[in-house]
């Protein structure tokens, strides 16, 4: 069932959320799954993983949601496709050299080119937003160079893409560790360049716990959230072999597309909105 276009404004007693679900192509029920929370309304945004042998193919399954939901890129430095295309480390490794020297320019505006060559491709469009997968976007040297790209392939489109952050509304010391990676840094070379970004990130865990301990995490979020915030998660319909988060990954898409995550949405008054609807005047004035 095709699912109804987001509304432009929100009501003034509800906040418009972003709920993003990451790793698009990560593998065949992770695609599925995706889909289907976003025909049944539960998501509104889904980041794409390009490196991947699978996104020439699952893109077909996002055609009918064009429009409804935010598609963008999950810039890719650290999964097995990375590795597998030549530029990828382990994530250890990649957060030691942001630490130490940052990326060398040049390679990652190469590779920001080539991840943005590959969705464009498939895609037929720019991104409507870019993030990162294990937050890899605001890394120094790399975050510099996504600026740089983004800003001379859409700079002069009346509508650009938007950035997320990766700087938590909460004080888990996971999430303190994602935001001290670079989201401050980011935010400031994003203003200058008046790219809009998103407001704070929520869905930040240790993917341990069961389906319990996601509702009461997903209720904690939405309250905690304000307008314009981004929840991410990383639904699957179902575990694959091999995929070292398929447990977790099946728990929150089973709690995404039941009953109790539209009563959360409701007790919140949280409505799950497209962030090109709500970013598209700020730039400069964002955040």
């Amino acid at each position: 069932m095709m699912p109804k276009a987001v509304c432009k404004t929100v009501a003034n007693t509800m906040k418009g959320i972003i709920l993003c679900a990451d790793d698009f192509a990560f593998n065949t029920s992770v695609s599925i799954g995706i889909v289907r929370l976003a025909q049944h309304q539960r998501i509104s945004a889904t980041s794409v993983m390009v490196l991947s042998p699978f996104w020439s193919r699952d893109v077909a399954l996002l055609q009918g949601l064009r429009g409804h939901i935010d598609v963008g890129l999950h810039l890719d430095w650290t999964s097995d496709f990375a590795l597998a295309a030549g530029h990828g480390l382990s994530l250890g490794a990649a957060m030691r050299r942001a630490l130490r020297c940052g990326f060398d320019d040049q390679q990652a505006r190469s590779q920001i080119a080539r991840q943005l060559d590959l969705f464009e491709t498939h895609w037929q469009a720019a991104p409507d937003y870019v993030d990162g997968h294990q937050h890899v976007h605001q890394f120094a040297g790399i975050r510099e160079a996504l600026v740089h790209e983004l800003m001379r392939r859409y700079g002069h489109l009346p509508i650009q893409p938007y950035l997320r952050l990766s700087r938590s509304g909460t004080t888990d010391f996971k999430a303190w560790v994602i935001a001290k990676m670079g989201a401050n840094a980011l935010d400031l070379i994003a203003s200058n360049a008046c790219l809009s970004r998103a407001g704070a990130l929520f869905g930040i865990y240790n993917f341990s716990g069961d389906t319990a301990r996601y509702a009461t995490l997903m209720t904690r979020w939405l309250a905690q959230s304000s307008h314009g915030d981004i929840l991410m998660c990383h639904p699957s319909e179902a575990a694959e072999p091999g995929d070292a988060l398929g447990t977790a990954r099946s728990q929150e898409f089973a709690y995404l597309l039941g009953s109790g995550f539209a009563q959360a949405l409701t007790q919140a008054h949280v409505q799950l909105v497209r962030g090109q609807e709500i970013f598209v005047e700020r730039g400069c004035d964002s955040q």
